[in-house]
């Protein structure tokens, strides 16, 4: 299974954009899954429904933080080579959607979205790009690692 089909069985399984892309790529990390899910669970919904940042995107960056991320304080040529990185994988990404928005993505009007998330129904999944976003957002982030090795 690809990691693109990993991350999008796992958002129809439940876990939402943030938490499928950085579970799809748990086994590169070092890090426990369930700590994982922790970590990206606020991110579902453009970072809490907020329907700011796509949490598909948002997915790639902390699994391109644990990976290639900088761990001291840093002013120079670390950071901007990590935030360099952040902005080709958002770059990328909006290239084949025309953004890195969550409202956007869905086609909504409004920023703050109820907090409660909607029940996964067939509907849902028929109505919402999220499942192909998230295996998008696993395959560039996937060619990103194939790039830096």
């Amino acid at each position: 299974m690809t990691r693109k089909e990993k991350a999008m069985e796992l958002f129809e399984s439940g876990y939402n954009c943030s938490q499928s892309v950085v579970l799809a790529f748990s086994d590169m990390t070092g890090v426990d899954e369930k700590l994982l899910a922790k970590l990206s669970s606020s991110f579902g919904g453009g970072m809490g429904r907020l329907r700011e940042v796509c949490g598909a995107v948002t997915g790639m960056f902390i699994v391109a933080g644990l990976l290639y991320g900088y761990e001291d304080a840093e002013t120079g040529e670390k950071k901007a080579e990590h935030y360099a990185r952040i902005q080709k994988l958002a770059s990328r990404f909006s290239e084949e959607t025309g953004t890195i928005i969550c409202r956007e993505l869905l086609g909504l009007d409004k920023k703050k979205d109820s907090p409660t998330p909607e029940k996964r129904t067939a509907k849902y999944y028929e109505e919402r790009p999220c499942r192909r976003l998230v295996g998008l957002a696993a395959e560039i982030l996937e060619e990103m690692i194939k790039e830096n090795e």
